[in-house]
């Protein structure tokens, strides 16, 4: 028998019109709950899955901003495995901050599939035995599916004139951005303003200095990207948000915001990608459909919702079809500009890496 236990909390977004929550099926809000006691399924539904057969389930596990994109996909998805395999199939999600949300998968979080906010989160579930070395290698481009860049979202009027990385840096400007600690958003937050210095011919030691001189204008740290957004437009603290373009865009879709946002020229190349938990499909026999879930992320029926939702599509198609809709950026460094998700978790977030000396000095 086969019974899964979840820590499952469900985020909802800032921007929705009801404060109601939104309950996923199966799964029960702040507590631990089984969700399926059932024989282990054998041979994992594949593409050969007899119509007969019984229905398979999977759980995607992401990070907080992507439950707007995924509400559409994932119904798309089923009805495509459906009518390839004669197979139903019920994709359950879980949504969090990216860091909180590995550490869930590591601690028994049974997720057939895990989407998070960068990379070097896949690398922890790697170095915790839960995915295989060489998952990025699985599909095109390095296993990515959405790009995105740092976008400025400032009050009506930009009343302090913020338009460049470092008018987050003067007195008197209160920046608001999620913590790395928690966040994938918020790690990319960090490589933006580190990366706006060093990549522009800065020395390690001013972007020390810069970088040092934003967190001493932020006054709290929201756990992921969504609740980063919340305290801005909900609670109107502070005078600059730090979050993904996605989340500007869909602010300025659901009018929650009225002032357009900035999308600094010098940029950070934000990569989202995909995996799938090699030790938990094996054990439960879902790697089929599991796989078949990750590669559908990189179509073009996927792809084009992403873009929909304002994240920047991977899918050169789509891309070509869509890019006027997003901002220009002039120079676009990667987490490859800094050594890779491995330096970057040992140099930056690691203990007493260069994110805990700033913190503490920045107090």
């Amino acid at each position: 028998m086969l019974c899964r236990i979840v820590d499952q909390k469900t985020v909802v977004s800032p921007f929705a019109r009801s404060a109601a929550p939104l309950a996923i099926t199966g799964l029960l809000l702040g507590g631990l709950t089984l969700t399926g006691c059932s024989p282990r399924p054998e041979g994992g539904g594949g593409a050969g899955a007899d119509a007969g057969s019984a229905p398979q389930e999977l759980l995607l596990v992401s990070y907080a901003v992507t439950k707007g994109a995924y509400d559409r996909i994932l119904p798309k998805f089923e009805a495509d495995w459906k009518a390839r395999t004669g197979q139903a199939i019920n994709v359950k999600t879980s949504y969090g901050g990216s860091g909180s949300q590995t550490r869930a998968i590591i601690d028994g979080l049974d997720a057939d599939v895990a989407t998070l906010a960068l990379a070097g989160d896949v690398l922890k579930l790697q170095e915790a035995g839960l995915v295989q070395p060489g998952w990025e290698n699985e599909l095109p481009g390095g296993a990515i599916i959405t790009h995105s860049v740092v976008a400025f979202v400032t009050r009506d009027g930009n009343p302090k004139g913020v338009r460049t990385w470092a008018d987050l840096a003067r007195p008197g400007v209160t920046v608001v951005t999620a913590n790395p600690k928690t966040s994938g958003g918020a790690r990319w937050n960090f490589l933006g303003l580190w990366g706006s210095i060093s990549q522009t011919g800065g020395s390690e030691a001013q972007a020390k200095a810069y970088v040092s001189s934003v967190y001493r204008n932020v006054d709290n740290l929201p756990k992921d990207a969504r609740e980063a957004s919340d305290v801005f437009l909900k609670r109107g603290q502070g005078d600059v948000l730090l979050n993904y373009e996605n989340e500007a865009i869909l602010a300025k879709r659901s009018g929650d915001l009225k002032a357009p946002f900035i999308v600094p020229e010098v940029n950070i190349r934000i990569e989202g990608p995909v995996t799938v938990v090699d030790r938990n499909v094996d054990r439960k026999g879902t790697r089929k459909a599991a796989e078949a879930l990750a590669a559908y992320l990189q179509s073009e029926p996927a792809q084009e919702i992403f873009a929909e939702e304002g994240f920047r599509p991977v899918n050169p198609g789509v891309w070509s079809r869509v890019k006027g809709r997003f901002a220009p950026v002039q120079q676009l460094f990667t987490a490859g500009d800094f050594g890779g998700w491995k330096q970057i978790n040992d140099t930056f977030f690691g203990k007493n890496g260069v994110w805990d000396q700033l913190f503490s000095s920045s107090r």
